[in-house]
């Protein structure tokens, strides 16, 4: 019997993706498979997958005939797993050996729908231990109740879904599991957020057995091209489905905040020139609109507790004359 599916999503990872492949070894049990999810690599990726399929005890090579994106390979795997349990790696991080086994055994024990852990940021040769903001551990609890407050970071604000496992019955029973299609970025902070919404029972746990490899050329935080851009449409989606939500009107003032600060980031990441001239002039264009299309109440009573630098920069994209770029 599979206890635990783990299904990692590669694309053009061959410099990193030996170490994945060793750490997954170093995890391997009888109770675990290893959904290895080729996203169309145009590298070496898919022949060093090849042979983790042959020698990595568990593992199934699943093939993409065109790129598809990260949450397409997540689902791909989703649709292929047969586990009790399902977590997520991605295929330039690494694990330590036998965090697996310890996060079954958690949520063997909890029995709860998900559990999060914490997490190793590397960056070169530093280690920075992240840890979930959610002082209460151990402790089973209503992962709603860990989305607010609004003013300070909360569980919806770690969108790291490979830190966590979650169990099979959250994607069998009303597909929580499955991820939005077609998001560039911001497609973990969409998800986080319908996970904590509508999940029944969560924990947090003492575990930081993921390392998160940080500065990697790839990755979409280095690139300046319109993807980018996704996270408007991510969090556009938030705040639609957090206004249906039964508690919308408590829970809204969160989005709007966290929006805001992705606004802020973004413009920030502009201003150093980190962004095409083009997508700069559209960044600000598509904020614009998107200020204008939030609740006026709660987002000026977001700018009125925001730093007056990033208040200001915002208060002034809203009032930018509307000139019906598409997003």
């Amino acid at each position: 019997m599979v206890k635990l599916s783990v299904i990692v999503p590669f694309h053009n990872v061959r410099q990193y993706a030996p170490d994945t492949l060793r750490s997954l070894e170093a995890n391997a049990r009888p109770d675990v498979e290893f959904l290895l999810v080729d996203d169309c690599s145009t590298d070496d990726t898919p022949a060093l997958l090849e042979r983790a399929e042959r020698g990595l005890p568990g593992a199934r090579l699943l093939r993409h005939e065109r790129n598809r994106g990260i949450a397409a390979a997540r689902n791909t795997g989703l649709e292929a797993a047969r586990g009790r349990y399902v977590t997520f790696l991605d295929g330039d991080d690494w694990l330590a050996p036998g965090h697996y086994g310890r996060l079954i055994a958690a949520m063997d024990d909890l029995g709860c729908d998900f559990v999060r852990t914490d997490h190793v940021r590397s960056t070169g040769r530093e280690r920075v231990v992240q840890r979930v903001p959610h002082g209460r551990r151990n402790a089973v609890m209503s992962p709603r109740e860990a989305i607010l407050p609004a003013d300070r970071s909360t569980s919806v604000d770690y969108p790291f879904v490979w830190a966590d496992v979650y169990h099979r019955r959250l994607d069998d029973d009303r597909g929580l599991l499955r991820f939005t299609e077609g998001l560039h970025t911001c497609e973990d902070r969409l998800w986080t957020w319908r996970l904590h919404r509508e999940a029944e029972s969560f924990a947090v746990v003492n575990l930081y057995g993921v390392f998160y490899r940080r500065g990697v050329a790839s990755s979409l935080t280095r690139v300046g091209d319109e993807r980018q851009l996704d996270f408007l449409r991510a969090f556009d989606l938030v705040m639609a489905e957090t206004a249906e939500d039964r508690d919308g009107e408590e829970l809204l003032p969160k989005v709007v905040r966290t929006y805001c600060a992705m606004m802020c980031h973004h413009l920030a990441a502009d201003a150093e020139g980190r962004y095409q001239p083009s997508v700069g002039r559209k960044l600000r264009t598509l904020t614009a609109a998107a200020l204008r299309r939030m609740p006026q109440e709660v987002l000026e009573r977001t700018l009125d507790t925001m730093d007056a630098e990033r208040a200001t920069r915002l208060r002034r994209l809203r009032r930018r004359p509307a000139v019906g770029a598409a997003a």
